[in-house]
């Protein structure tokens, strides 16, 4: 059953992206049009210079798109101004990297409520935010610890906490398992699987066939176009 079009969460419509080197224009995104619901979990895949780096950049208000319109929950975020990506990118974009982008003279309590303190949540509302998400992720035992006192992959776990603190829109996830083994991985992209199931939308890019068939649906990219837009066997099953 397709789902009413009020469900959509991010849509892309005619969306370019060129940059100018010299007196050459390059072109990243060649107009592209993409829908992504509410709940859904979407992998992008593509080789080096596909475009996929760039669409997630755009889909996090990171960078501005040349042409076309890009729409996040009913906003019209590319015409918007430097404070109001500023302000969407803080209260309604969740983001997760490779390398976790941890302040490593924080604790594990403190990191996760980094995202907060930038809103002017007062100290207790952040604590007690903090103190949910660390048991949602596993880590609920590790408040007081520092980044460097922990494995990689509870140093993800933190991330993902972080990304949660806002109840962000989306979670964007950028190569989130690149610098973890495949034990580890694996007990990320479950607890990402989690999230899902509980409703949140997440957009991952990955160069990991195994790692985006964790997701529902996978969108692959190719000259700054889309090549493909297919549901996982995951999906089908």
């Amino acid at each position: 059953m397709i789902a009413p079009e009020a469900d959509v969460l991010v849509s892309l419509k005619k969306l370019s992206k060129v940059y100018r080197m010299g007196v050459q224009d390059v072109v990243a995104i060649g107009g592209i049009d993409l829908d992504i619901r509410q709940g859904e979990y979407v992998a992008i895949m593509g080789h080096s210079g596909s475009g996929k780096s760039t669409l997630l950049n755009i889909l996090g208000c990171l960078d501005r798109p040349t042409g076309g319109r890009y729409m996040l929950g009913g906003e019209d975020v590319s015409v918007m101004n430097d404070d109001a990506l500023s302000e969407i990118r803080n209260r309604r974009i969740g983001f997760i990297f490779q390398s976790f982008n941890l302040i490593h003279g924080l604790s594990i309590e403190e990191n996760i409520e980094v995202p907060l303190f930038y809103q002017g949540v007062r100290r207790s509302v952040r604590r007690q935010r903090s103190t949910e998400l660390a048991r949602l992720v596993g880590l609920g035992g590790r408040l007081g610890h520092r980044p460097r006192e922990l494995s990689g992959g509870q140093q993800q776990r933190v991330a993902i906490a972080r990304a949660l603190a806002n109840e962000p829109l989306v979670l964007l996830a950028d190569e989130p398992t690149g610098n973890l083994d495949s034990n580890t991985t694996n007990e990320i992209l479950r607890l990402f699987e989690e999230l899902h199931s509980a409703g949140r939308t997440i957009i991952m890019v990955t160069h990991e066939i195994d790692v985006a068939e964790h997701a529902h649906r996978t969108v692959r990219m190719a000259d700054g176009a889309i090549a493909d837009d297919t549901p996982t066997a995951r999906a089908r099953a």
